[in-house]
């Protein structure tokens, strides 16, 4: 069945509709069969619970010769209903029902010989039977007790109990709840319509939002306005939206970015390649100088596709770290030298500050990386003293990795965005950018997978500073120095310093 169907067996709507329906059935069930088959069985017991209390309290107040016994016993059959008759065993009435001014009925004295009868051939004190009195489905009780007073006289004490009103109570009850029957189930099914309106409107909602959003409308707005957890459900799917909707925006604006990326050397690298066909074939040093910028542009592609792969490899969780100690001013001091072509050429400045012993702990290839890419980005927005300060320092139980330049500085309000892919500053920068877009963005995914703390500060016209912290490692002499000291050679080496 269709699940647009107002009829779908397997909708919310439907099977609430059904429980209600089931548990009020069920209700009513449950009254029927305590009220009219549970009363048969139960009513009889009851009778004669009654009947040996009002037997056991006229006994005792013939023990105690109480002369007030017969008012006692007239009051007794009254509220109770009971027809009762006390003879002493000579067979002369105590107690007679013409005594409490009714007529005797002679069906119910017909039947004290049989009690009698039971009384003087049974080892127990009392005995009960059924009896019919003349009509279908109409019978009585018929209850006897020996009792013995002070004085050691014994009686037989008899009183005979209508069972026939259970039959008219059992006919009214079920006139009763043949309409309360009615009257249940109808309003189970108003409120099972109800609830089942009310519960599944708000899913239908966000169902048919959540489909504009499966269009790629993304501006989409969930309502919940109803039970906590549908305008839970409502909260977070409008941020699953939001969220959906930067990332759409951020791919939009990635596949521009890379395809102008792409464009600008494929072009360069087909009109070079062109003018060394058509003009410079024949010419060794222009067609060197030809060849070698379409190398560079070589280059900048194969840098572009590869930080390309870096980050949809840490964006899928594939990239896994190789951790261990590490010389992190070894490391980074080789990252520094690959730039003295800066300098000799550009007259750059780096001055790089670094303890002497300075051991941390991390993935040193892609700390490595995390140090280039910053330092290309300080080479871009150094400023006119072309100058890049490097500063490595303890900081606590960590090493403090800082680069900082001189250059215009980044403005407050673009601060959270500089480590978003190809987001481009309002600074000008020196050198004309070799860089892919996808360098902070890099450096922002290697720290986040060391779990390391790292940050950016800046002011206009100042200059910028990106900093990074990596464990401190204390440094071992020799391993046989560390094996007489009980110093491991793991990663367990980190000493974190209180």
């Amino acid at each position: 069945m269709s699940s647009n169907s107002n009829y779908d067996t397997r909708s919310i709507k439907f099977r609430l509709w059904a429980y209600f329906a089931a548990f009020g059935l069920g209700i009513v069930a449950l009254i029927w069969f305590l009220q009219i088959f549970f009363l048969n069985y139960s009513y009889e017991e009851m009778k004669i619970g009654e009947v040996t209390r009002v037997a056991t309290s006229i006994s005792n107040s013939y023990e105690r010769n109480d002369k007030n016994l017969t008012t006692s016993i007239q009051e007794l059959s009254i509220i109770n209903d009971f027809y009762v008759m006390m003879e002493s065993q000579n067979g002369i009435l105590l107690f007679s029902p013409e005594q409490e001014t009714r007529l005797p009925i002679q069906i119910y004295l017909d039947q004290t010989s049989k009690l009698k009868n039971l009384l003087n051939t049974s080892d127990e004190t009392d005995v009960s039977f059924r009896m019919n009195t003349g009509l279908e489905d109409y019978q009585t009780l018929a209850y006897g007790r020996r009792i013995t007073g002070k004085d050691g006289n014994t009686a037989n004490l008899y009183i005979f109990s209508p069972l026939y009103p259970v039959t008219s109570t059992i006919n009214i009850l079920k006139n009763q709840l043949f309409y309360v029957t009615i009257v249940t189930i109808t309003l189970a099914a108003i409120l099972s319509v109800y609830f089942a309106n009310r519960i599944s409107r708000p899913i239908k909602s966000l169902t048919r939002t959540a489909k504009e959003m499966g269009k790629g409308n993304y501006d989409v707005k969930f309502e919940g306005n109803s039970y906590s957890e549908i305008n839970n459900l409502a909260d977070s799917l409008n941020t699953a939206a939001f969220e959906l909707g930067l990332a759409d925006n951020r791919l939009k604006d990635m596949i521009a970015n890379v395809s102008h990326d792409l464009k600008t050397p494929l072009t360069m690298i087909r009109s070079y390649a062109e003018m060394i066909r058509d003009l410079s074939g024949d010419i060794p040093k222009k067609r060197n100088n030809h060849l070698q910028v379409i190398i560079d542009e070589t280059d900048r592609l194969n840098r572009l596709v590869s930080d390309m792969a870096t980050v949809s490899a840490m964006q899928t969780h594939k990239t896994t770290l190789d951790r261990k100690k590490f010389n992190l001013g070894a490391a980074i001091s080789s990252i520094v030298s690959s730039y003295d072509i800066l300098v000799e050429q550009d007259n750059y400045n780096f001055k790089f500050y670094c303890p002497k012993e300075c051991f941390a702990y991390g993935d040193e290839d892609k700390i490595k990386q995390v140090a280039s890419n910053l330092i290309n980005n300080a080479v871009k927005y150094c400023g006119k003293d072309k100058t890049v300060i490097i500063n490595i320092k303890r900081s606590g139980n960590k090493y403090r990795v800082e680069i900082s330049d001189h250059g215009p500085g980044i403005k407050s309000e673009e601060l959270p965005h500089v480590w978003d892919r190809y987001y481009k500053t309002s600074s000008n920068y020196v050198r004309p950018t070799e860089g892919t877009g996808l360098g902070l963005s890099i450096v922002k995914g290697i720290l986040t997978l060391h779990h390391a703390d790292f940050g950016v500060n800046s002011k206009v016209d100042k200059g910028t500073t990106f900093w990074f912290e990596l464990p401190y490692v204390k440094k071992e002499r020799n391993r046989e120095e560390g094996r007489q000291k009980g110093i491991p050679m793991d990663p367990a080496s980190i000493e974190e310093i209180k």
